[in-house]
């Protein structure tokens, strides 16, 4: 399972625990209401441990990307006919400004990054 499904899953597991925790308490059962406290302190445990780990693999990528030796914004007619510039462009890395990867590197415009000039 990939970090964003673990963390989907949590999310939802976190909600499902709420919504009861809400009738317990309109219930007043004591027992039920500290059941689900604990279970929402472990899910939010469990749940910031994996942003931890992705924004970890996330930073990892960036430097990888960022070492490459060569990096250039490309052009409009260079992202609309992406398949030719990578075959044309050997280890050729495209990020794009809106993907996670992009937001950490802090780009603003599709940049590729590759080991020798293109």
């Amino acid at each position: 399972m990939n970090l964003n499904q673990e963390l989907q899953n949590l999310n939802n597991r976190m909600d499902k625990c709420q919504r009861k925790l809400a009738a317990a308490i309109q219930r007043d059962d004591k027992v039920i209401i500290k059941q689900f406290k604990d279970e929402l302190l472990s899910l939010n445990k469990k749940a910031q441990n994996v942003k931890h780990r992705k924004s970890t693999e996330v930073s990892g990528k960036s430097k990888d990307v960022k070492s490459l030796a060569f990096n250039r914004v490309l052009t409009k007619a260079e992202q609309a006919d992406m398949g030719k510039l990578k075959k044309s462009v050997k280890d050729l890395v495209v990020v794009h400004p809106m993907t996670a990867l992009g937001r950490s590197m802090g780009i603003k415009a599709v940049t590729g990054y590759a080991p020798k000039a293109f």
